[in-house]
């Protein structure tokens, strides 16, 4: 029994470095080429008969334009990824289907041993080709989050959470915050269980941060961020703890508690963050999420202290709920957001309501702020310079933000399409806006 619980033991700690291994890291992606690069060179090395150069060179060339074609179909006619590719995208689909066309002439008029390594070769080059479009779009950091699973261990919340009350509430925490001496170095992330029972929405496990002001007996009440992911996707908060135990390191520990749930339930469902026939995503985050927050952490109550923010599908999300609820969310942060429900999807008009175009328009985010008065909300919407697809859609809801009254702004993030980078600073603009309406930080002059 002892050593079959030891074994136990290290098939978890295996299994978890898998699963924790870093997949967009140089070294990694440059390893992996240089294995396929060696055997793209050993299959291509033959004694070179006509008949050899002319069938690799025809098997390189049909390789490579298959992959240009199946790039065409995927995203200028099925428009599966809602967004244009990167040229380096391209070069990665394109080169990865041409040393597959090359293992693939290997497996005729050869011995056996070339047939097994071409085998493998097919093997190495999908992978490699995997591992160098997710880089490219830096989404997925590690092994865990490319199969949508997390690898998190359960957040300690510990007793319900109350704030210290020597703490002035009418003075910003930038001046009434004082750090304790065993204030941690940063903040703590891990998965947490929110239940269902006003939806019944089926969610995948959420995560939740807590910074380091979060984490002492005498804390402050610290604003919130609800986040939503994009689609595919699932609850992940590796960037925004990086950037915010940062951020925090100057700030004495100071920053928002950040909860992200999952809105989809299925990567191969777009539920439209609606209460519909494919889920009540809609009560799940207000009647769900939003009290059992308040109920588990020392957080503020003021609207001004609550923001909705997401990525792409997240960042529609994030646009309905803050334009819908703004005695809520005060605060709405759109990162490369579709324009509305559905933008991709010409099923959504008649599957979802019945036809029915003036119900469709009634729950767009642009459509709800026409509507709405907005008396203290702020709006911070980002999107990749290069993000073709995304670009003119979150312009138009700043624009219906602006018209709205809400104090907006709109950044386009340089060198960056709908990828990390867009992501990453698409946060960091969101914080800079949010940290001193928060009071975590002194506001520029």
């Amino acid at each position: 029994m002892h050593y079959s619980t030891a074994g136990m033991a290290i098939m978890w700690r295996v299994s978890d470095a898998i699963l924790s291994l870093n997949i967009v890291n140089a070294p990694l992606i440059a390893t992996m080429s240089g294995i396929s690069i060696a055997l793209v060179l050993y299959l291509l090395i033959r004694r070179p008969t006509v008949r050899w150069v002319l069938t690799a060179s025809i098997g390189a060339v049909s390789g490579a334009l298959i992959g240009a074609l199946t790039i065409l179909l995927t995203v200028n006619v099925l428009n599966l990824f809602g967004t244009r590719l990167s040229p380096i995208v391209d070069t990665w689909i394109i080169l990865t289907f041409a040393a597959v066309a090359v293992a693939v002439v290997n497996l005729w008029l050869s011995r056996w041993w070339r047939k097994v390594i071409a085998a493998v070769s097919i093997l190495v080059f999908v992978l490699t080709g995997t591992l160098g479009v997710n880089a490219a779009f830096g989404l997925d950091k590690t092994v865990a989050a490319f199969l949508g699973v997390t690898n998190e261990k359960p957040l300690d919340l510990g007793a319900p959470s109350t704030a210290d009350p020597g703490i002035d509430p009418n003075t910003p925490l930038y001046e009434s915050w004082k750090a304790p001496a065993d204030l941690p170095a940063t903040g703590s992330l891990g998965t947490v269980d929110i239940p269902n029972s006003a939806s019944g929405f089926v969610a995948r496990t959420a995560l939740a941060y807590v910074p380091p002001a979060g984490l002492v007996a005498s804390k402050p009440k610290l604003p919130v961020i609800i986040q939503l992911n994009g689609q595919p996707g699932s609850p992940g908060l590796d960037d925004p703890k990086a950037i915010l135990d940062k951020m925090a390191a100057a700030d004495n520990g100071l920053g928002p508690i950040v909860v992200n749930p999952d809105q989809l339930g299925d990567d191969s469902k777009d539920p439209l963050c609606l209460d519909t026939s494919m889920g009540n995503v809609e009560t799940y985050i207000m009647k769900d999420v939003v009290p059992w927050v308040k109920s588990h952490f020392a957080v503020s109550d003021d609207p001004k202290d609550w923001t909705v923010l997401g990525f792409s599908n997240g960042g529609m999300c994030a646009a309905y709920f803050g334009a819908k609820y703004p005695e809520v969310f005060g605060n709405v942060v759109d990162l490369s957001g579709d324009e509305y429900q559905g933008v991709d999807d010409r099923s959504t008009l008649s599957r979802v309501f019945g036809g029915d175009q003036a119900a469709y328009e009634a729950v767009w985010p642009k459509t709800i702020m026409s509507k709405t008065k907005y008396p203290d909300s702020v709006g911070v919407f980002a999107v990749g310079a290069n993000d073709s697809e995304a670009l003119p859609g979150v312009k138009r809801t700043y624009d219906a933000a602006v018209a709205a009254g809400i104090t907006a702004t709109y950044t386009e993030i340089p060198d960056s399409s709908h990828d990390n980078v867009a992501l990453d600073g698409g946060l960091t603009r969101g914080y800079e806006v949010l940290y001193p309406r928060w009071g975590l930080t002194k506001p520029s002059s």
